[in-house]
């Protein structure tokens, strides 16, 4: 089908065009203008049931890829809690591998009484569990962004789905752990041959190995066909393609666990397995690049914590200076994205937008100062979870404040 553009750069089709033309003088009665949709769409046949559905050619929207290795959710453009699973957010390391899910196994072995391997279809006899949770790259942190920087290029790299799986607690009980057994090697089937080492007691806790996203097969940058998810623990923990799992007696020192994803300290120390992500979270409206006038309007955004529910979100419209409680939308879900909201009159002077996350553990999220006095400027970018602002100029523009 030819296809053509509207002044406002939005496709239109061929029949696009012949049916404005054709209802143009009845759309002049009716007082409508024609932006590449039909006059009056009761007078034309709409399209034919389709096999696969298909975003609206008015809601143009997409992840912004960087440097080859990771694409950012586009947070601003989202709505609820749930991130469509084309917009969740990419990392990997050498590349999205091919892999037919009808040759592809899972290997449980090491310090087991009955090494065990898995096809696809075996791993989906077991009792499956659904779970909504976000996943965040520790690395989900950009000190180069700019003040014309939108939310998505400052903390892209989080995103939450609806993830079905087995429980990886099932999967040991049946390969049957041995004593001694207090690590786990999970290791994934890229080119990078990714593996982390996870502690015993997070595999029995609440670690699935999953194989759908959002109700339909995993997307092959997700992990397809199986991946691990550790929730509320940093991204690289949850290896995709998984392909082996090896019960050990110590961690593995792997190169993602050693020399990767460990944070230079102030005093000189290493942190290492610093495995959970810590409260955060980010006004996404009003935000970089909106324009916004005088008048009411409600602050929205995300809030999420490793460690359980997110308990509080406050939000500051002067800097700082006072805070006041948003609205969390509920249900407020233990290691998952909460939405708030907060209504807010703006008078047209300028002034900045703040929110800080409070988790139920008590922990509050900290400014960006307080992380470099505690761990010092080399621990960067990883876990840093600073709160962050948006200056409001007084022509409405916003522009992104790093230092919160």
């Amino acid at each position: 089908m030819s296809t053509t553009r509207s002044k406002d750069g939005h496709l239109l089709s061929r029949r696009h065009v012949l049916a404005a033309a054709a209802g143009g003088a009845g759309a002049s009665l009716l007082g409508m203008t024609v932006k590449g949709a039909e006059a009056d769409p009761t007078r034309v046949q709409g399209s034919a049931p389709s096999p696969l559905g298909a975003r609206s050619p008015f809601e143009q929207i997409e992840r912004k890829p960087v440097a080859g290795v990771v694409s950012l959710t586009p947070l601003e453009r989202l709505e609820g809690t749930i991130t469509p699973a084309d917009l969740h957010f990419e990392r990997h390391h050498a590349g999205v591998p091919r892999i037919d899910p009808g040759l592809h196994t899972l290997l449980m072995h090491g310090l087991v009484e009955r090494p065990l391997t898995w096809s696809v279809d075996e791993l989906k006899r077991f009792p499956s569990v659904t779970r909504t949770c976000f996943i965040e790259c520790s690395g989900n942190y950009f000190p180069r962004a700019g003040e014309f920087s939108p939310p998505h290029l400052v903390c892209g790299l989080t995103s939450q789905s609806e993830w079905t799986g087995v429980p990886l607690a099932t999967l040991l009980r049946e390969a049957g752990v041995r004593r001694g057994a207090s690590w786990l090697l999970a290791e994934g089937s890229d080119a990078a041959v990714m593996s982390r080492s996870i502690p015993i007691e997070k595999a029995l806790d609440d670690a699935l190995v999953v194989y759908a996203q959002n109700g339909e097969a995993l997307r092959p940058a997700q992990g397809y066909p199986l991946r691990l998810l550790l929730p509320g623990w940093e991204g690289n923990t949850s290896i995709k393609w998984l392909r082996r799992l090896e019960a050990t007696d110590a961690p593995a020192m792997s190169r993602e666990e050693t020399s990767k994803y460990t944070e230079p300290m102030r005093n000189g120390s290493i942190r290492q397995f610093s495995f959970e992500i810590e409260a955060r979270s980010i006004i996404t409206h009003p935000a970089y690049p909106a324009v916004i006038e005088p008048g009411w309007h409600e602050i929205r955004g995300i809030a999420w914590s490793g460690r359980g529910r997110v308990a509080r979100v406050e939000v500051s419209t002067d800097g700082g200076r006072t805070w006041m409680d948003a609205t969390l939308q509920g249900p407020a879900l233990p290691k998952a994205h909460t939405r708030f909201g907060l209504p807010w009159k703006w008078s047209g002077e300028s002034t900045e937008i703040l929110s800080r996350a409070t988790d139920e553990t008590g922990y509050v999220q900290p400014t960006l100062k307080q992380i470099l006095a505690a761990r010092g400027p080399g621990s960067a970018p990883y876990h840093f979870n600073p709160i962050t602002g948006w200056r409001v100029q007084r022509d409405g523009e916003l522009r992104f404040n790093p230092t919160g």
